[in-house]
């Protein structure tokens, strides 16, 4: 019971949370105003900027800042005790994540739409925006170079979940079609799509299914990785109404309802037990200690805590999503709350379960070696040393065990369950993919007016050559060049070859972690002058700013002079040592920026503000600057 009482809670929690500190946020900092003018409006273009349902947007935004993040980083965190990963992954959600995607929706909605990166350049200043933009074209090029290989990971280990993963882009094309040129209603579209989507799933080991599934799992990773590049080049640079929304959108139906399986499964086993085949009638319990600070070769919890969970507490990435994509959708600006705050806190919940299915649901029964394992066996098993629990196939593999456990004390079938649950990470990763491509293009776009002026600018002549790069399919194609030559290269100490080709996006994921939690202070460091400009209070966004400016730091300096010490020892690693110490110097570079900002800039509106005077109400016309 005290399984289930956890999930409860923590549910409860979030919901009080939304209702209340999400509210306040809403209504009294940021000042959502449902007369305001949307990007979506204003700049409408029907590719990018597209007038949108909250649900839908919601749908778009929880799967993409969800992604494997949430399920990786709780499935080894958890090492260090299901009490910390918990407390870190609920108060983190609900004061540090949920208020920096909220915030960076909010800031972009009322600056046409533009990135964070691109916002910095106003409210602090030019520097900063160009050394910003470097963070993020860095931080993407890297998800581009490795989700590709984490989705072909997962369709290697769990094969069913392919052609269902699959049959999700035609679908959500006819959606698409259906509610943008047709006006049909969304509700029964998506009812279908849903119902098609299980099938495949629970069809997805037999006759012919099976065997396209065999077929493609076989498939060696570089030709999956190409595959995955081009089509997140073709659903970067259609209308997202065309793909990127609706596909989205279904994903979220399937996924938010394999949850809903799951906390019926937790609670089935809680009152009921379960018995594995092969084995005898199990508790539901946690097998998992409640803290242990240190297991087998695993680094100090303070700061790689914070490092390890990244998206199931805050993550930086998700400020590229509020402001790249998001922001460009919402029609309504009191639905930032609901995307926004409201996400964050859905994939709290997600990364709860994910506790508590490698926790306890994992002692309900796994199999190793040939053995049925149950209780702290099973546990010890799969969590008995960092080095080996830290393995994609081990994180995943934690968690769809564990959580098909729970799927199948509801009666559903061993084989389903587990497809069900591989169908779930897979499609986190691959909604995460195609929104990361698109992000990247804005980001190359941004970067290419920057350095070479904006096409048609005289003064840009010199940089003539960068014009490509501020169009859509050339900075796209850009894009996927530079993610397709980084994961071409093999992994450190690996010969070339086609069988090490595709994993060279490993080279950079050591970074990623406290890059990417960088990248959420910063994000901060544009919502506090953004608010502070302004006036408004920042303690409850300074606080949280200035946590995730030093844990980074902390974590990066611990890598790089400690252990596994990047640059110390006989083989020091000078590409990480390096990447690492540039990091470093930039954060603290914009740091410094910013302090000797920050006194001249409490009540001053940045040069060009555009939510200046006011914000712009629908009543003041056309042709009034919002």
């Amino acid at each position: 019971m005290e399984t289930l009482l956890i999930a409860l809670l923590a549910g409860l929690g979030f919901i009080v949370a939304y209702h209340t500190y999400g509210r306040w946020l809403g209504k009294k900092i940021f000042r959502l105003s449902a007369s305001a003018v949307c990007p979506s409006e204003k700049l409408e273009d029907g590719v990018d900027y597209v007038p949108t349902k909250k649900s839908i947007v919601f749908g778009h935004h929880f799967t993409s800042i969800a992604g494997t993040g949430p399920i990786v980083g709780p499935a080894i965190a958890i090492m260090w005790g299901w009490l910390p990963a918990l407390l870190w992954v609920v108060f983190g959600s609900i004061f540090i994540g949920a208020v920096h995607d909220f915030g960076a929706l909010v800031v972009s909605l009322r600056n046409n739409g533009q990135t964070v990166g691109d916002i910095a350049g106003r409210v602090l200043n030019k520097r900063v925006r160009l050394l910003f933009l470097f963070v993020l074209f860095m931080a993407l090029t890297v998800v581009l170079a490795i989700f590709g290989l984490v989705i072909a990971a997962v369709f290697k280990q769990y094969p069913a979940a392919i052609f269902p993963c699959i049959v999700q882009i035609p679908i959500a094309i006819i959606i698409g079609t259906l509610l943008h040129r047709k006006g049909f209603g969304l509700f029964l579209p998506s009812l279908i799509a849903l119902a098609v989507m299980y099938l495949t799933v629970i069809f997805g080991d037999t006759g012919a299914l099976g065997a396209f599934n065999a077929a493609l799992a076989a498939w060696p990773l570089w030709q999956w990785v190409l595959v995955l590049l081009g089509y997140s080049y073709v659903a970067s640079v259609l209308p997202v109404w065309t793909l990127l929304q609706p596909r989205d959108y279904i994903n979220s139906l399937q996924l938010i309802s394999a949850l809903a399986l799951i906390v019926l499964g937790l609670g089935a086993a809680a009152f009921f037990g379960y018995t594995p085949t092969g084995g005898e009638k199990q508790t539901l319990s946690m097998v998992a200690p409640m803290w242990d600070f240190s297991p087998k070769n695993a680094p100090l919890i303070f700061p790689f805590l914070f490092i390890t969970i990244a998206c199931g507490a805050v993550s930086g990435f998700h400020c590229l999503v509020s402001s790249g994509t998001s922001s460009k959708q919402l029609k309504n600006e009191e639905d930032a709350r609901f995307v926004g705050y409201g996400s964050m806190l859905t994939e709290g919940f997600l990364a709860t379960l994910v506790l508590l299915a490698c926790g306890a649901g994992l002692g309900l029964g796994m199999m190793h070696g040939g053995e049925l394992l149950t209780g702290t066996d099973a546990w010890t098993a799969q969590y008995g040393d960092w080095l080996a629990a830290g393995a994609l196939a081990a994180k995943v593999g934690a968690f769809v065990q564990g959580s098909a456990n729970f799927l199948q004390a509801l009666g559903i079938a061993p084989a389903v369950a587990i497809a069900l649950m591989g169908v779930l990470v897979a499609s986190f990763a691959g909604t995460t993919l195609d929104t990361a491509c698109r992000l990247q293009r804005y980001v190359v776009q941004e970067l290419a007016a920057t350095i070479g002026g904006k096409v048609g600018d005289e003064s840009a002549a010199p940089f003539a050559p960068l014009a490509w790069l501020q169009n859509k399919h050339g900075a796209t194609i850009f894009a996927i060049i530079i993610a397709g030559a980084m994961a071409a290269v093999p992994p450190a100490g690996k010969a070339w070859s086609l069988a090490n080709a595709g994993k060279g996006g490993l080279l950079l994921w050591p970074l990623f972690g406290a890059t990417n939690q960088l990248l959420a202070g910063l994000s901060f460091l544009v919502i506090t002058f953004y608010l502070w400009r302004r006036g408004r209070a920042i303690w409850f966004i300074a606080i949280p700013m200035i946590f995730m400016l030093v844990m980074p730091v902390w974590a990066m300096i611990y890598q790089l002079w400690i252990a596994p010490g990047w640059l110390r020892g006989s083989q020091p690693d000078y590409l990480l040592g390096g990447i690492g110490l540039a990091t470093i110097a930039l954060e603290i570079w914009m740091i410094v920026e910013a302090i000797k900002i920050f006194p001249k800039a409490k009540g001053v509106l940045e040069e060009n503000a555009l939510d200046q005077p006011a914000v712009v109400a629908r009543a003041s016309g056309p042709g009034v600057d919002g």
